[in-house]
């Protein structure tokens, strides 16, 4: 599918923000199963100094700064996105018990350390909590494959649990919607992840998008749509062993608990991290502005229910990058030189989130 992603971030402040940093998670990923093709994010009021650098999961982040007064923020990404039907690697393993995969991933001493071990410890909104494990049990028989376990798990919560915009906020703990089993795709997501990685299983949080269908004979309504959230569970490769888990490259699976199902083309991959602290699409440290109110607006939608106008204008533009592109390999082998990392991202507090 190609799709076109637009995503509109409006903050109006009472009073006015006298200086700024912000850090924004607005570019979708580059993976085997999506391209990017266009990416674009404009800054208004412009800021002062804008970089973009790669955080430790892979992300592409945006920093930048605003040293003017100025009562308002809007930040518009758009995004032009080739996507497929996911596909694990042939590597991962999904016939592994999870209770030998829990054991991969038991500490001991001495053994080598595999990158999906950063996905098994508690996080800012997955703290631990027995509800989870005794929630989680009842899709985790011992010796029933991973996947299949996460998948029933999938299912389970997506019965089990009302959607209900305005039931959570979003520091609601997650131990909280389990137990009113109302919330969100941010919640759902959340307990997801909790349930997993109470029972010693490496589970990560995804931000993106869904391609959703209008109402039979209603338009598709511009900025109706919503940021998504879901769930990666990690399989092993078959050759993998407790003192080598990293021996044989596994795969991340995906699950979307909101709706039932594994992500498909009509899915775009924002970010991902071990819950929504990690991939916020916008944050940031302010001077002023004591109160704000913030509106997001997303579309999603194929490229060719694009305007005629619109389409071209994306066409000419990616004709022109390319050639550019080309040219610029063409003249020169030099590289070229890396964004300046921001230092601030450690200070940086969550303010006016959205999710």
């Amino acid at each position: 599918m190609l799709l076109h992603v637009t995503h509109e971030t409006r903050y109006d402040y009472a009073p006015a923000v006298e200086t700024a940093q912000h850090m924004a998670h607005l570019r979708p990923r580059d993976l085997g199963c999506q391209a990017v093709l266009d990416h674009r994010l404009a800054i208004s009021p412009a800021p002062v100094h804008r970089s973009e650098s790669d955080d430790i999961y892979g992300n592409r982040r945006t920093f930048f700064a605003l040293e003017s007064t100025h009562d308002q923020l809007v930040v518009t990404a758009e995004s032009l996105v080739r996507t497929a039907q996911p596909a694990l690697s042939p590597q991962a393993d999904t016939r592994l018990p999870w209770d030998v995969v829990r054991e991969r991933f038991r500490y001991r001493a001495g053994q080598h350390d595999d990158a999906a071990s950063d996905f098994v410890f508690p996080s800012r909104h997955v703290p631990p909590h027995d509800d989870f494990a005794a929630y989680a049990r009842a899709s985790f028989p011992p010796g029933r494959p991973l996947f299949e376990a996460a998948m029933e798990l999938t299912l389970r919560i997506h019965r089990d649990f009302e959607y209900a915009s305005g039931s959570t906020e979003i520091n609601t703990p997650a131990v909280q919607a389990l137990a009113q089993r109302r919330g969100v795709c941010q919640d759902f997501a959340h307990i997801m992840i909790a349930c997993c990685r109470a029972l010693g299983l490496p589970a990560r949080y995804v931000s993106g998008y869904l391609l959703t269908q209008p109402p039979p004979g209603q338009p598709r309504l511009v900025g109706a749509d919503a940021s998504h959230a879901w769930v990666e569970v990690y399989l092993p490769g078959a050759g993998a062993d407790a003192q080598h888990p990293a021996s044989g490259l596994g795969d991340w699976a995906g699950f979307d608990p909101t709706n039932g199902r594994q992500p498909g083309p009509d899915y775009v991959v924002l970010a991902v991290g071990r819950d929504f602290a990690d991939v916020s699409p916008m944050r940031g440290v302010l001077h002023g502005g004591a109160r704000h109110v913030l509106d997001v607006g997303v579309t999603v939608q194929p490229f060719d229910e694009l305007p005629a106008a619109r389409r071209e204008g994306l066409a000419a533009a990616l004709a022109q990058d390319a050639a550019a592109t080309a040219a610029g390999a063409a003249s020169s082998t030099a590289p070229a030189p890396a964004d300046a990392e921001d230092r601030g991202d450690g200070r940086s507090a969550p303010m006016p989130d959205n999710r």
